[in-house]
């Protein structure tokens, strides 16, 4: 058994699901909280989580607060929730863009490594308008995807208005637009140290003649924008443009591997191609892929859905992935770890059966992983949980 495996086993223990928040007094002990909860705070639902931790301790839990229903169009915030206490207790909701009556979405936060500011890449379209409608090209510029930036102060407490980058990182041809979802990357080695890379996807219009219409999966594609000014300037990366139809790479995740390449973890959306999952590597920092997507086979109990992906610090330490366990349905919450740099992942436990969905995985502490995670009682998008787990022995 791997010491991950060994830590996670032990931490099961302790993993019974819980629905109340914590005081912070429990601190040590705490195992589970729940920042967000279907129907409070002025919002139906909330959906897509993302988390990463500020220099001071903080964790910051992301989500999109939908008011109209589940859907993924409509009128959506990103919202903000702050934990002093790794997790245990949250402060209150804050709006930190705000749809007004459109759809602002796709959280990608990360903590510059240089100066310690949050910077958050979301995505945008008209609240009018769908993901379907936008795919086929039936929208004007102004109503379809755009990519905004904005920057975390006072240790994530106040954020600057969204800034506009879609001309520096969309091309003309593509219509669907969506960063991450979940936390981005600060490379911390190599020639590019510092760089913040946000994992994306895209779809592309059909070739000139072709009688598609531009909404069929084979026109998905990953890819990534990168900044290396802190996030004042942003650039686009690699570009996954096959559109075979065999692998269709969708929402993806990065991590940055102990000998400085970058692991990709895509969902394949529909693919004619086994499986669910899909990866690549870059040694370039993101600029190229060193291979195109393929299967990740050992991670075929995956459905179709976002995952998230962290790896350790440590030159022998795991590379962790999180997402639902069962193929055919959206539940069972599962942790994978790989001890080879992406190439296997191994089941290293299951963190409930019930419904879940999307996912984020964070470093809380030396001795802490969170997982922050779309959950519920009979369906998925009940609640957002956040999961400690025991990370003592993964070293």
């Amino acid at each position: 058994m791997t010491p991950l495996s060994r830590a996670l086993v032990v931490a099961t223990a302790f993993l019974a699901p819980l629905t109340a928040v914590h005081p912070a007094r429990s601190a040590p002990g705490c195992v589970s909280s729940v920042p967000y909860t279907a129907g409070e705070g002025g919002y139906d639902t909330y959906r897509i989580p993302a988390a990463v931790v500020t220099g001071r301790g903080t964790v910051l839990a992301f989500a999109e607060g939908r008011h109209d229903g589940a859907g993924d169009s409509g009128d959506i915030d990103v919202v903000l929730r702050r934990s002093a206490d790794g997790g245990c207790t949250w402060g209150p909701l804050t709006v930190v863009a705000a749809g007004q009556g459109d759809t602002r979405g796709n959280p990608a936060p990360v903590v510059d490594p240089r100066t310690g500011t949050v910077v958050l890449v979301t995505s945008y379209n008209s609240g009018a308008v769908t993901e379907a409608q936008i795919m086929r090209g039936e929208v004007t510029p102004a109503q379809s995807r755009r990519v905004f930036v904005q920057r975390g102060q006072d240790d994530g407490r106040r954020f600057t208005p969204p800034r506009d980058i879609t001309a520096a990182v969309k091309p003309p041809d593509w219509r669907w637009y969506a960063t991450g979802p979940g936390h981005a990357l600060a490379l911390t080695r190599g020639p590019h140290a510092g760089r913040l890379l946000v994992p994306a996807d895209h779809s592309a219009a059909p070739p000139p003649g072709s009688p598609d219409t531009g909404q069929e999966p084979r026109y998905y594609g990953a890819h990534a924008l990168y900044s290396d000014d802190g996030g004042r300037t942003w650039h686009l990366g690699f570009v996954d443009d096959g559109y075979d139809g065999v692998t269709n790479a969708n929402e993806t995740s990065a991590a940055q591997l102990p000998d400085g390449r970058l692991y990709f973890s895509s969902r394949d959306q529909n693919g004619s191609s086994p499986g669910n999952r899909l990866d690549a590597w870059s040694s370039d920092a993101g600029e190229t892929l060193d291979g195109p997507y393929a299967v990740q086979s050992t991670l075929n109990d995956v459905p179709v859905v976002q995952g998230s992906v962290l790896q350790l610090p440590g030159a022998q330490a795991p590379l962790l992935f999180s997402a639902p366990s069962v193929p055919t349905a959206r539940r069972a919450m599962a942790l994978w770890h790989s001890s080879d740099g992406g190439r296997t992942f191994a089941r290293a436990l299951t963190v409930s059966d019930r419904p879940a969905a999307y996912s984020d995985l964070v470093r809380v502490d030396a001795d802490t992983v969170g997982l922050l995670y779309e959950t519920g009682t009979k369906g998925p998008y009940e609640t957002i949980e956040f999961r400690r787990l025991s990370a003592r022995t993964t070293r």
